[in-house]
């Protein structure tokens, strides 16, 4: 066996070439005739279809080891490149809560915490994708899956005809935009540069407020429509009518508003572009893995948005927290997650451009497109939703606008402002707090009058 080892297997240019040679087990014939020592023909064989194969069993576990590589790199990006990562386990505890029949209030809770990395990393693969669309398509894409979330949500509370939950989680968005992220995203920038005078172009403020402004009366209008002519089949079938032409109109001027900013006016949203473009930053993901993610995380949104939904008012029970307080304040605060953390780091940076279009960008999104398109959706389904948010709502959307757009007049902020809207924020949420609808009228979307319900 030494013997036989200590030679090197060789292969001669004949045996290659197909030549017969003859040799038998064990017997040893010099290199030089073409043999390999110590072979069987077969065994022969076999060596020299493995040699001429492991060019080939190279390049496959080259490529098994690139792809488990980009899978792992993927995995790190979108999973784990986030401090809301500790949240994903809730995902998979909601779907097993929800099999396994557990207290629906658990369901809720879980459902909440899971849909929160989910936010965020939604808005982190359209930036992405964003990279490899070029700035029209990325800006349209951001326009459309910035609030995914709350959209995913307000459609199925839609189809489970839960129309105040979904006005209730809408009305909850823009206020949470306008009072809490650009509230707290003032205050903490202020307070991280108080040697420094933060400025902003009022341009872009300008032009969110005008579209608030008109949201907020297209809100008005059916609601002092109601009041003015009293109660009424006739009057709720007229208030209806007037809702669904208003957000036609609505969404026509958000329309206008997205080729305003992508091509037509664009140098004035380019502050905040150059402001961002100075990092040079670039996609970390390819843009199918980036789609790929995005269409995933979406279904997943989309069912724990069904859990949230179903068990609302379970939770509202369990808890002693009256719904409104819940779609309100709970519900925004988790779908918006994304906005807020990246309009706070902005205005750390003294980038207060960027901060502005996030919060005022997101809530004009909320207002002009999402509710409007509600209505229309809800059009088609034969369900009767209007623009009519009864009079506590509509005071606090208004309250809210005037506040926000007398805020930003100036051009300046310092962070008593940001205090200030913040405060706003908490009154706010105590008002909600402390205000109860009748079950019956949630689940069976019966019109609310507010203040003025017996």
């Amino acid at each position: 066996m030494d013997h036989y080892s200590s030679h090197g297997d060789q292969v001669s240019p004949d045996l290659e070439n197909g030549d017969i040679v003859n040799c038998k087990v064990g017997f040893i014939i010099n290199n030089k005739e073409g043999c390999v020592k110590g072979k069987t023909p077969q065994n022969l064989s076999s060596s020299i279809l493995r040699k001429k194969s492991d060019p080939m069993l190279e390049y496959s576990s080259t490529v098994r080891f690139q792809m488990l590589w980009h899978v792992l790199t993927n995995l790190q990006e979108v999973i784990l490149g986030t401090k809301l990562a500790v949240l994903f386990p809730a995902i998979p505890l909601a779907i097993a809560a929800d099999y396994y029949k557990f207290g629906r209030p658990w369901i809720f809770a879980l459902s909440l915490l899971g849909l929160t990395p989910l936010a965020e990393r939604v808005s982190f693969l359209t930036e992405q994708i964003a990279y490899f669309t070029g700035p029209t398509v990325g800006g349209l894409l951001n326009a459309t899956c910035g609030n995914a979330t709350e959209m995913i949500i307000a459609l199925f509370a839609l189809y489970q005809n839960k129309i105040h939950v979904l006005k209730y989680s809408l009305l909850g968005s823009i206020l949470s935009n306008l009072l809490l992220v650009l509230g707290t995203s003032l205050l903490c920038g202020g307070l991280a540069n108080l040697k420094r005078e933060q400025r902003y172009d009022r341009k872009q403020a300008d032009v969110n407020s005008l579209l608030l402004l008109l949201g907020l009366l297209c809100h008005m209008l059916p609601l002092m429509f109601r009041y003015a002519m009293g109660e009424g089949t006739a009057t709720a079938s007229s208030t209806l009518q007037l809702s669904r032409v208003s957000s036609i109109v609505m969404l026509i001027a958000y329309v206008a508003y997205i080729f305003f900013q992508l091509k037509t006016h664009r140098q004035i949203f380019d502050a905040q572009e150059e402001e961002d473009d100075d990092e040079e930053e670039k996609a970390v993901i390819g843009f199918w893995s980036a789609f790929t993610w995005l269409a995933g995380m979406t279904v997943i949104i989309a069912v724990l948005s069904e859990y949230v939904v179903g068990t609302i008012e379970a939770a509202s029970d369990s808890w002693g927290i009256s719904v409104s307080f819940i779609s309100i304040i709970l519900l925004p605060i988790v779908g918006n997650a994304a906005e807020h953390a990246g309009s706070i780091i902005f205005a750390f940076k003294n980038k207060l451009d960027i901060s502005l279009g996030v919060s005022l960008g997101s809530a004009s999104q909320i207002s002009m497109f999402v509710i409007p398109l509600c209505v229309v959706v809800a059009w088609t389904m034969h369900i009767r939703m209007d623009l009519d948010f009864s009079l506590l709502e509509t005071g606090s959307l208004a309250f809210t606008i005037i506040i926000t757009a007398f805020t930003l007049q100036d051009g300046t902020s310092h962070y008593m402002k940001g205090l200030l809207l913040f405060l706003c924020y908490i009154v706010i949420a105590a008002c909600f707090f402390v205000h109860k609808i009748p079950q019956n009228q949630i689940s069976e979307g019966k019109p609310f009058t507010g203040l003025f319900s017996a």
